[in-house]
């Protein structure tokens, strides 16, 4: 996976974290928790604060 994979981030995260509301996430958790995804294989410098906000939102949108 890659950052640009935020649906599939957003479902990965949702499976590992379900008792976790998305919508209370700090980006540094988010950072955190994505790269430590397995499959998850990109630069970690990467993750900057619009992609953090995408790929919660889309979390949000799983979780609804």
């Amino acid at each position: 996976m890659k950052w640009t994979d935020v649906n599939d981030i957003a479902i990965e995260l949702a499976d590992a974290y379900p008792d976790v509301d998305p919508k209370t996430v700090r980006f540094v958790d988010l950072h955190n928790w994505v790269v430590e995804l397995p499959g998850f294989d990109d630069d970690h410098a990467r993750g900057g604060e619009r992609v953090l906000e995408a790929i919660q939102q889309a979390w949000i949108n799983e979780a609804e």
